[in-house]
């Protein structure tokens, strides 16, 4: 991930879930259930907190079954339950920043091609996910193990 310019503050993960899905390129046949935009939500926030110290967003993470979960992007996508998302119509960009804008546009870019199930596997060999699924189901996966996890990430590459 290249050092992207940090936003100011924490926006909401329905915001930013919302930017991943005006990326989906209908025309190409791109789908994007919840399962998937959970991943890159975790993905999104895991990097973000290794580059610049701070959440992308506010709302907490959980260790579900299948994989991390924002619980109030969840709650409101569910009614498509494991269909596509259909692209945000009128959706309002303008308090994203450049800098992060070009963040989610190389998350989405990475590890958009990825498949839901594909992120899922990917999500269960993470450590973050794993120590809080060890503490009990639905546990919060802290800030913490996210920077440090990801931290090492960024290091290897």
């Amino acid at each position: 991930m290249a050092n992207q310019v940090q936003s100011k503050s924490a926006l909401s993960s329905i915001k930013i879930a919302q930017y991943f899905l005006s990326l989906v390129d209908d025309d190409a046949g791109e789908l994007m259930s919840n399962l998937k935009l959970q991943k890159l939500l975790y993905y999104a926030q895991g990097y973000h907190l290794a580059m610049f110290g701070r959440p992308l967003f506010s709302e907490p993470i959980e260790a579900w079954t299948l994989g991390p979960v924002v619980r109030e992007v969840y709650d409101a996508y569910k009614m498509y339950g494991p269909g596509p998302i259909p692209r945000p119509r009128d959706a309002d960009f303008s308090d994203l920043d450049e800098g992060t804008r070009e963040f989610l546009d190389e998350i989405y870019c990475e590890l958009g091609q990825f498949s839901a199930w594909r992120l899922s596997e990917m999500t269960h060999a993470d450590p973050p996910w794993l120590m809080a699924r060890k503490k009990g189901q639905n546990s919060v996966i802290t800030h913490a193990s996210l920077r440090e996890h990801f931290g090492t990430l960024l290091e290897e590459n």
